[in-house]
């Protein structure tokens, strides 16, 4: 890695705009990728490191759930959550940690999460962790990556990155142009994204942060890195790493990053003529290197990836990493910039999983297809159903879907939603009838 560029600080001057400050990223990252184990943010007061059992729980089909973290809240929500899971024959618990840049387990590197009902001493996820295990059921960390906040009001806590690092926030193209002007810090800057979000909710669920920006990958770093030193977990799972869109990052931060890799990519008449471009249009080196610019996009996201995989696994091997993926695979690479199937193929995740989120179970059975056609064997690939979205009926008929493509499980969306919105008949439970039906509690 090229360490002057790394530290270095870049002027960039806008025609008709103030003078932007930009720290440059490393030139190619996604190209060179250079592990540091070292970038944990690390609390003294911590226990020492946690030595994971062997061998971690396995099992021949994985039963899974995703729990969102409305249900880690209090003890009584989180104990009947895994009463539940333990009666209707499901092996593994997939729950969310990290869900918009907050901590629903005790961390020293973002707020608690706002929603938590008990006292400052409560540890939702070790309580969780102790449950689940006593009945023999495995437990994953369910990390959001860049997604950090929805379409509302901003968080309270002034630690939130939202609040205290709005720098780090990505940007669609639609307000580049105008937020390139403005202080991160002024009010109108986050206001305006949440108001895009907002607009777009159909498409784009809350406020990102820059992919490409060092100290967002940092700081997510940090925190696989101390859930994985901290709790005695069975795996940890990726989600939203990825761009909202292909209208997302036009941050001036992402540009200049963008702009001085360039520089090492372009013949020095190409790059000197987008530059004199670039005094008078922002969008001079991503327009005119389109494709560059999307390979640099998906270049970080992949880079976070296997960076992570790498220094985790180095601390503990046993440590299964999964991520929840977008399952068409032409949208996940070329519009959210996620190459899983390359993850898989160079093996920086464990298992893919699939949102296979659809009423047509011939389109489930094309989804979980594919995935499975990228690699040899099946524990790599869980398929997710969206429980949410389909009858008990169509559920089961998915789950038989799934298994007759041989993947290694299932994993239904979602916990909260089965026993909530799902439980329109008290008497006959969705996850109850799946259960009965498929899992043999």
């Amino acid at each position: 890695m090229n360490k002057a560029l790394a530290f270095l600080v870049l002027p960039v001057f806008i025609s008709g705009c103030r003078l932007v400050a930009v720290a440059a990223d490393q030139p190619a990252p996604f190209i060179e990728v250079v592990v540091d184990s070292t970038t944990v943010v690390a609390d003294s007061s911590e226990p020492a490191q946690f030595v994971a059992p062997d061998p971690v729980r396995t099992f021949d089909e994985v039963r899974a759930l995703w729990v969102v973290r409305f249900t880690m809240t209090s003890k009584e929500a989180i104990l009947g959550m895994i009463v539940e899971a333990e009666r209707s024959g499901i092996n593994t618990l997939v729950i969310q940690v990290r869900g918009r840049a907050d901590a629903f387990y005790k961390s020293s590197l973002e707020p608690r999460g706002e929603s938590v009902r008990e006292p400052a001493s409560f540890d939702p996820l070790e309580f969780a962790i102790g449950e689940a295990h006593d009945r023999g059921i495995a437990v994953h960390a369910w990390v959001n990556t860049h997604l950090v906040w929805g379409p509302a009001q901003l968080p309270q806590s002034p630690d939130h990155i939202v609040n205290a690092h709005p720098e780090w926030l990505s940007v669609p193209r639609e307000l580049g142009r105008e937020l390139a002007s403005v202080d991160p810090f002024e009010s109108r800057f986050v206001d305006q994204l949440i108001q895009y979000a907002e607009e777009n909710s159909s498409t784009v669920e809350g406020v990102y942060t820059s992919p490409s920006h060092p100290a967002v990958q940092d700081h997510v770093h940090a925190i696989w890195m101390d859930l994985a030193r901290r709790y005695d977990l069975d795996g940890i799972h990726f989600d939203y790493i990825r761009f909202p869109s292909d209208r997302y990052d036009y941050s001036i931060g992402a540009i200049e990053r963008f702009r001085v890799w360039l520089r090492g990519q372009l013949t020095d008449e190409r790059w000197g003529k987008l530059n004199q471009a670039y005094e008078s249009d922002l969008y001079a080196f991503v327009d005119g290197e389109a494709e560059l610019w999307n390979q640099f996009r998906r270049g970080h996201i992949t880079h976070l990836v296997e960076r992570i995989y790498r220094d985790v696994k180095a601390f503990n091997p046993h440590l299964t990493i999964s991520a929840a993926v977008i399952a068409d695979t032409e949208l996940a690479l070329n519009d959210r910039f996620q190459a899983w199937p390359e993850w898989l193929e160079q093996g920086i995740i464990d298992i893919a999983v699939p949102m296979a989120y659809t009423r047509d179970p011939e389109r489930f059975r094309e989804l979980v297809g594919t995935a499975r056609s990228a690699v040899q064997v099946r524990h790599r690939v869980w398929a997710g159903i969206g429980a949410y979205m389909n009858t008990v009926e169509a559920t089961i008929g998915m789950i038989d879907i799934a298994r007759s493509e041989e993947v290694g499980g299932v994993v239904l969306f979602s916990y909260d939603w089965l026993v909530g919105e799902g439980m329109s008949d008290p008497t006959r439970p969705f996850l109850g009838r799946i259960a009965e039906a498929r899992f043999d509690p």
